[in-house]
């Protein structure tokens, strides 16, 4: 089993920067971890959960076209930690951002199905 805990969300204003990590443990510590796809994706309030950003097994990574530019996803395999840094946000990215991991798969994409592991959310709340 892998666990994923997010951390570093909070209310920042229209421009501002924040940094996401999900830390992973369970079977992904250690050197696992980089045998790890993982992925963000976001939920506002009454709206559907959107692909966010996506980071494969070599470092490879993909991005919605309203982050692009703006997001970086990365991973430390040392760390067995994932992050997302988020630079000139805007109102819009307000939302509760979640991390998934998959272990069957080189690259996770888009696609929320293909992620087996999910962490419980943290609130990034962007005021205008």
């Amino acid at each position: 089993q892998v666990q994923l805990v997010e951390s570093g969300g909070g209310l920042v204003q229209t421009g501002g920067s924040l940094r996401l990590a999900c830390a992973a443990s369970g079977r992904t510590s250690g050197r696992t971890f980089s045998n790890i796809a993982m992925g963000w994706f976001r939920q506002a309030p009454g709206k559907e959960r959107e692909f966010v950003a996506a980071i494969n097994w070599s470092g490879g990574s993909s991005y919605a076209d309203s982050v692009k530019g703006r997001f970086t996803i990365s991973r430390d395999n040392a760390k067995s930690t994932g992050y997302l840094q988020m630079n000139s946000l805007k109102p819009e990215d307000t939302a509760v951002y979640f991390c998934a991991a998959t272990a069957t798969r080189y690259y996770g994409g888009t696609n929320s199905d293909h992620y087996d592991y999910w962490g419980q959310g943290t609130q990034v709340i962007v005021s205008s």
